[in-house]
């Protein structure tokens, strides 16, 4: 708990920051509007496949079907607290989503640690920045310098990584216990095995369409991966992951605007756990969804999964107040509750491997890549 609440100190100044320097350095104001445009393109086409791939190996490996026996098991604290989330949402329409997105004040989006809220107060930051032009140049030098400092606070921070890593491990097989993988085996191997598939789908075309080593992308991707799948905290790694990608060849600006967003709009990982957990809450009650039912349902997690990172348990509260809205059982949810530390392993890593990897195409997208910084990052690794 001492590591991650390190780790989330360092990340308001940290994407403030970099994001306000790479806009107003970039100089190109119009540019933005672009990026944001093709950003937003490249996350849903991404959430479409992570349905697919979702749907693909639930019908494949039918990880509700033949449970039955586990619906027995679970606790009644259980059920009240996925009642509770069936009634809850984290917002209730588009035009909310859209006002909470303005921050009232930053400094609570800052304590908070509501990414989207940040981002929109830095590139108005910005413009002004621009508009105002060279009487604002000490703030660019104290900004400036704000990063480099809160750079080497990242590297102070992540010397206690290893602890962080080994507790946050020895905690989860504590509360858990290693012998509840045995009743939960058929689910957590379809949703690893999905994860897994989706990644290498997404790394090899992504890889292909920029022109970048496969090999040398995941070594990139390794320490801020490990430390999202630990924790189960994207908030954990997105400090050292927005690091990488710079080394990586990747601008400030595409880096700062892109992976933050991303929190809100291309959760890939928990898309496609949401798409497989409809099935298996389903399948454990003997519930056939014809393949048009499936796909509408689907299209109503591609909203309501948006913007709900901050939310506590934030794919269980979607998928219970999803099915408590078509009026299905919620004992699937139930079970899944008990083992969504496991789960949350799984499809935080790939939430943060997804917008790394997003960042790097929409670099490309805009030619803005840099292959002679990568090259040289990779070199300097050994990689």
């Amino acid at each position: 708990m001492m590591f991650l609440n390190m780790v989330k100190m360092i990340i308001a100044p940290l994407l403030f920051a970099t994001l306000v320097i790479g806009i107003a350095g970039h100089g190109d104001i119009k540019s933005l509007g672009k990026i944001g445009i093709k950003t937003i393109v490249y996350f849903e086409i991404v959430t479409i496949a992570a349905l697919v791939i979702g749907l693909g190996v639930g019908h494949f490996t039918q990880p509700g079907a033949g449970l039955e026996n586990l619906t027995t098991n679970v606790s009644s604290t259980y059920m009240d607290a996925v009642t509770a989330m069936g009634h809850s949402s984290a917002h209730t329409s588009l035009r909310d989503l859209i006002i909470d997105i303005f921050p009232s004040s930053v400094v609570k989006s800052m304590a908070e640690g509501n990414l989207l809220q940040i981002v929109v107060f830095s590139l108005f930051f910005a413009l002004a920045i621009c508009a105002v032009g060279q009487k604002a140049k000490p703030m660019m030098d104290l900004l400036n310098s704000l990063s480099e400092i809160m750079f080497k606070f990242t590297e102070y921070v992540m010397w206690f990584a290893p602890m962080g890593v080994f507790a946050a491990i020895a905690s989860t097989i504590g509360s858990s216990g290693i012998g509840i993988l045995r009743n939960y085996v058929k689910i957590v191997f379809s949703l690893y095995f999905a994860l897994i598939l989706f990644l290498i789908f997404i790394i090899l075309i992504v890889c292909k369409i920029v022109k970048i080593p496969v090999l040398g992308l995941i070594k990139t991707l390794k320490d801020p991966a490990l430390l999202a799948f630990s924790t189960a905290s994207s908030e954990a790694a997105l400090p050292k992951a927005m690091e990488q990608m710079e080394k990586f060849g990747v601008p400030k600006n595409i880096v700062g605007f892109v992976m933050p967003t991303g929190y809100t709009f291309n959760l890939d990982g928990s898309t496609l756990y949401l798409s497989m957990a409809v099935l298996f809450a389903t399948q454990l009650v003997g519930i056939d969804l014809s393949l048009q039912h499936q796909l509408i349902i689907m299209f109503a997690l591609m909203f309501t999964s948006k913007g709900v990172a901050g939310v506590p348990r934030a794919a269980l509260v979607v998928l219970a107040g999803t099915l408590s809205s078509l009026n299905y059982p919620l004992i699937g949810v139930a079970i899944l509750l008990g083992i969504d530390q496991i789960l949350d392993m799984g499809r935080t890593t790939v939430n943060l491997v997804g917008n790394c990897i997003a960042t790097i195409f929409i670099a490309k997208w805009e030619n803005e890549f840099d292959y002679e910084k990568m090259n040289a990052y990779l070199e300097s690794k050994d990689i």
